[in-house]
């Protein structure tokens, strides 16, 4: 088996130096959901030019050739170690998992469903914020999904949030940020604006890698870092214990 080979069932992580490397929403879905039980929502919802904005419905065509999706998240109902979830997964091949109005109510209808049928949410981001061919429409829907979670924290139900590379600009300012859990991967950029743009505006040095899931859990701002290869486990476990449940092997025992 060669380097390549290893990579590639390692889950797009470095057995070497533990590097991870961007992947899709379809491989997210394979390494969290339990094997055929992924079913997919509201695949029919696409964005459209409403502003009329130069070259958008292009950028639209080359994106989902480009991702081989309709949108920039994909949602859905699966288990997780036997655990039912509802399940979305950015991608950011999908114009830079950019958020707009699709995604937002995408994300919105995923967290009215969690709260109603009162089961548990988990959503990983990758995104480089809101989508600008889609303007203030886009930035309505921080609002939008905002609105939707803490509608969920109030009927007490679990939400875990999973940060990769990256996590930045509106994503960050909304959802991704109100997880009853965050957990993060290693190395994955997350913040809201640009390194430059925070110097310029602030007129200081930065700290090195201040961006980085590392930083952020030594400042209090993640609860863990957890390698690919643990996500499935850690985010099940951590479902488990927002809604009181034993461990299987707990239950098995009693």
């Amino acid at each position: 088996m060669d380097a390549r080979d290893k990579f590639e069932r390692n889950s797009g992580v470095c057995p070497a130096c533990g590097h991870h490397r961007r992947i899709g929403a379809d491989q997210y879905i394979a390494l969290l959901a339990d094997e055929g039980s992924w079913t997919p929502l509201d695949r029919g919802l696409r964005s459209v030019d409403a502003l009329g904005f130069e070259s958008y419905r292009e950028r639209l065509n080359v994106a989902m050739k480009k991702a081989g999706r309709e949108e920039a998240v994909r949602t859905g109902a699966a288990t997780m170690d036997g655990e039912p979830v509802y399940l979305a997964v950015m991608d950011f091949r999908f114009m830079g998992g950019s958020m707009g109005s699709v995604v937002g109510e995408k994300i919105a209808r995923l967290a009215r469903r969690s709260r109603e049928e009162r089961t548990p949410l988990v959503i990983v981001s990758a995104s480089g914020g809101a989508r600008m061919q889609e303007g203030v429409l886009s930035l309505m829907q921080l609002a939008k999904t905002s609105v939707a979670i803490a509608q969920l924290r109030e009927a007490g139900v679990p939400f875990v949030s999973v940060l990769t590379d990256p996590t930045t600009g509106g994503v960050s300012a909304s959802f991704a940020f109100q997880g009853d859990v965050i957990l993060a991967e290693p190395g994955a950029v997350i913040g809201f604006a640009g390194a430059r743009v925070i110097k310029q505006t602030i007129g200081q040095d930065l700290p090195e890698g201040f961006q980085t899931a590392e930083f952020l859990l030594e400042h209090g701002m993640l609860d863990a870092v957890v390698p690919r290869g643990r996500l499935a486990a850690t985010c099940a476990q951590v479902l488990r214990l927002l809604e009181g449940k034993p461990a299987p092997d707990v239950e098995r025992a009693s």
